[in-house]
């Protein structure tokens, strides 16, 4: 350590323009030094090669790339059932949630509920709006504490689950506003861990390519996760079958454009998952 002090001390001191290092002279040659890195030299040459200056952003990505005409908030949740419950399970959910989606007291709204077919397997997902955001959020919240159905609900359901874990997410812009559809149709949710920093260009690149996925009317809805794991991005999209899904993605690729987006997104990715999930009788989305 003394070695290295010594080394520094003399490379400030002939950049100060002084005598080589003495003998019981360390004081003072840091002290030079501490001047030297002082914030009067700030924008010093030598200081401006550790030192990079990034401008602060303006606005938060949520921001920038969701819907400024709604405020609507959604959630996705993701319920790992034990195998031998999930009929159980699935006829309990379509006997209670129902009732929340038509209840105009409770400001949510079913947007879709499915089992996974591939991917995870026992595993129900459930998509909800919340209009109004989250005041309307808090407000769904609190009324379901004293509703005593729900309650019920909720006990004999966690008996039947393995674990459950869900997120709050945003919708860009850019995308179709999710609306009940006739079925039969299959769904595939595409998840995609992008690396933090990296949520802007990714919505900037699939701004221009989303054009490229909505003539079959395939595009169901794209969101982005504010509460729970972040910089995750859910893409939903409809088909009427495996076979139809596989000729629609092939036919983006024959467009010209859609390669470069599959070029520019790529690299922004850590992990992305495919699920192809099945509606169950109240889902909206059918």
């Amino acid at each position: 350590m003394a070695t290295r002090l010594c080394s520094i001390s003399a490379a400030a001191r002939r950049l100060l323009g002084g005598p080589g290092p003495r003998t019981g002279d360390v004081a003072a040659v840091a002290a030079a030094a501490a001047r030297f890195y002082s914030k009067d030299n700030e924008g010093s040459w030598f200081r401006s090669l550790f030192v990079h200056k990034v401008d602060p952003r303006k606005d938060a990505h949520s921001t920038l790339l969701s819907k400024k005409e709604t405020s609507s908030l959604y959630k996705i949740q993701f319920h790992n059932v034990k195998p031998e419950c999930l009929d159980a399970y699935n006829s309990l959910t379509e006997a209670v949630l129902p009732k929340l989606h038509l209840d105009e007291d409770y400001p949510c709204s079913l947007v879709g509920n499915w089992n996974t077919w591939y991917g995870e397997q026992d595993q129900a997902v459930h998509l909800w709006r919340f209009s109004g955001g989250y005041p309307a959020l808090m407000d769904c919240m609190n009324k379901l504490k004293s509703n005593k159905e729900y309650l019920e609900f909720r006990k004999e359901r966690s008996q039947m689950l393995l674990s459950r874990r869900n997120q709050m997410l945003l919708e860009f812009s850019f995308w179709n506003e999710p609306q009940p559809r006739a079925g039969p149709n299959i769904y595939e949710l595409r998840t995609y861990k992008l690396k933090p920093g990296t949520m802007i260009e990714w919505g900037n690149n699939w701004a221009r390519a989303i054009k490229y996925r909505q003539e079959n009317q395939e595009a169901v809805g794209g969101f982005f996760s504010q509460i729970g794991e972040l910089y995750v991005v859910h893409h939903l999209w409809a088909y009427k079958d495996l076979q139809s899904r596989e000729e629609t993605r092939n036919a983006a690729w024959r467009k010209r454009g859609w390669d470069e987006n599959v070029y520019y997104t790529v690299p922004l990715v850590r992990h992305m998952e495919s699920r192809i999930m099945i509606p169950l009788k109240i889902s909206p989305l059918q």
